[in-house]
């Protein structure tokens, strides 16, 4: 099993966890607030700081604990909003989730998530009502290319440490650059130990990646630091599969702040955009 040290970084014993997170207590509901209590797993480890969650698995985590919040039959997400508040600490972590605005067609569901006492992460997720629009169903987002097509890519492990990135296999296209971003990506790992891991679930636990598959810039001493703050996802199709294709494009403006843009794709085609806001730093090298 993995260990936490007292600082709640990943502790050195061996685990044999294929999941993100584990609950460390049955899930409760407290004055109509859904509670859950978690413990990280080292494949959800950050890659700027080993002590640090990476985003993508946690907005994962978020995702399960909105779905299963309340959930209306001929409602389904259209909309995830993710602001960063605070460092994502690894170790024990609470999230809360509560129907901000009930409607019978709109609905409105929060996600807050509580690290080493502190709110780090709130997310909020639309609900919208479905109907059958198949007759004027229209996507004009570009296609991406095949994963048959692809071949495996090594750079984002030699670029990335951390044990999100080492659970991720990756296949980029052969018209992939740093700055915009052509590849497929997928994870063994469940979001939570011994429930089962939704497709939407898994795929929204990647979509943060985006930020690292292709920066314009070089990260880490002598380079730069370019975290994102926020992730916005817009659904304007439920996805389906394990794997999640992603065509990024990223833009860094004159002062210090950047862009990164993907249309996501899976097995049937692009359903739908992520955006990513930057916070770009130049980072010191060791002999500066």
């Amino acid at each position: 099993m993995t260990s936490t040290t007292a600082a709640g970084q990943p502790g050195t014993e061996e685990h044999d966890v294929d999941a993100n997170f584990q609950r460390t207590s049955p899930p409760r509901v407290e004055g109509g607030v859904g509670v859950s209590d978690f413990d990280s797993v080292i494949h959800a480890q950050g890659a700027w700081r080993d002590d640090e969650l990476h985003m993508a698995p946690v907005s994962g985590l978020l995702t399960a604990e909105i779905l299963a919040h309340e959930p209306r039959e001929g409602l389904r997400l259209a909309r995830l909003s993710f602001e960063i508040l605070g460092t994502l600490h690894y170790g024990p972590l609470t999230v809360t989730t509560r129907t901000v605005r009930p409607g019978r067609t709109i609905e409105l569901v929060e996600s807050t998530l509580e690290a080493q006492g502190r709110t780090a992460l709130v997310a909020r997720a639309w609900r919208l009502v479905t109907s059958d629009t198949s007759p004027v169903g229209v996507v004009n987002d570009a296609g991406l290319t095949a994963r048959r097509d692809c071949s495996p890519f090594q750079t984002m492990a030699e670029r990335w440490p951390g044990g999100y990135i080492r659970s991720l296999r990756i296949l980029a296209a052969d018209d992939h650059a740093d700055g915009r971003g052509r590849c497929w990506l997928t994870s063994s790992v469940d979001m939570i130990e011994g429930e089962p891991t939704s497709d939407i679930v898994k795929l929204m636990g990647m979509v943060d990646t985006a930020n690292g598959v292709a920066p314009v810039v070089p990260n880490g001493p002598g380079g730069y630091g370019y975290p994102n703050v926020d992730l916005q996802v817009h659904l304007y199709r439920e996805p389906v599969g394990a794997w999640l294709g992603l065509a990024t494009t990223s833009n860094l403006g004159t002062d210090g702040i950047g862009l990164t843009s993907a249309v996501l794709h899976d097995e049937r085609g692009p359903f739908g955009h992520s955006e990513q806001i930057q916070t770009v730093r130049r980072v010191p090298a060791a002999d500066d």
